[in-house]
């Protein structure tokens, strides 16, 4: 039982330690040990026994933690014991990739509905899901009970698409559009950048390219 809050950085890499255990379960393995679980998360096992440890989670000595049991454990802290409702908007490349990736359904989400300000879109589906008009973005929220967006616009209609969502009632924006969104404080936005993304590997893999030259 958790008898104090779990620091967000704990936070921050617990769907990490969710994602191996995913896999883990899918190719049968019942336990895993700390060292495997930082093996397959790329840090180290103290790193991961604190962390379960905010969650009361402490494993079993010479077994490890069981792989069931923790994977219910962590889906509960991060609130994804029942399928949370989603809607895509901007279905471009980026959005068709994203409504037709299978990990959010085995992750606690469900892609409730696609939308796009495209007429040539508007009718279309991606897999199983059919995208709608722009125009029906708040309506498609309140009625289907959804409370995260994903927003894959061009920069330029994120902050009002932004708007709809948040005036329909979503709480919670995964924003991939290269622009900062004002939204209430009782909205959570988490930004992916992917140029600021691919910016910082540069400068690891030119780090990693001066090493041999500096060495010799």
């Amino acid at each position: 039982m958790r008898d104090k809050p779990v620091p967000e950085a704990t936070v921050a890499r617990l769907p990490l330690y969710l994602h191996v255990l995913v896999e883990a379960a899918d190719v049968g393995t019942e336990t895993l040990s700390s060292d495997d679980l930082a093996r397959a998360a790329g840090l180290n096992s103290a790193k991961v026994r604190k962390d379960l440890s905010f969650l009361g989670t402490y494993g079993t000595r010479g077994v490890g933690y069981r792989v069931a049991e923790l994977t219910s454990e962590i889906s509960q802290v991060l609130g994804l014991t029942g399928d949370r409702p989603v809607v895509i908007t901007g279905i471009g490349n980026l959005g068709r990739a994203l409504a037709s990736y299978d990990g959010f359904t085995r992750r606690g989400f469900r892609v409730e509905a696609l939308v796009d300000a495209d007429p040539a879109k508007v009718g279309t589906t991606v897999g199983t899901h059919l995208i709608e008009p722009v125009s029906r973005l708040g309506q498609l929220v309140r009625e289907r009970g959804i409370t995260i967006a994903v927003i894959a616009t061009p920069s330029e209609h994120a902050q009002s698409v932004a708007d709809a969502v948040v005036d329909a009632g979503v709480t919670a924006i995964l924003n991939f559009a290269p622009t900062r969104l004002e939204v209430p404080g009782s909205v959570t936005v988490r930004t992916v950048d992917l140029s600021t993304e691919l910016q910082i590997l540069s400068f690891y893999e030119q780090l990693a390219t001066d090493l041999p030259a500096a060495a010799s």
